[in-house]
């Protein structure tokens, strides 16, 4: 998973628009800590939405 957040913000909201209908489901799958993939992301300004399924 890339180190820079912005780069990871362009993946993980790649992720979620192709392959998983939640954030939840991405992190189960992925074995990824959701508090702290939350807490990277929202560090530089991006919060999840549930509704649109990505960072904004």
């Amino acid at each position: 998973m890339p180190k820079d957040p912005i780069i990871l913000l362009s993946y993980i909201n790649t992720q979620l628009r192709d392959y998983y209908p939640t954030l939840d489901a991405f992190c189960e799958d992925t074995g990824t800590d959701m508090a702290e993939l939350e807490g990277k992301l929202k560090a530089v300004g991006y919060e999840y939405n549930e509704v649109l399924n990505q960072f904004r």
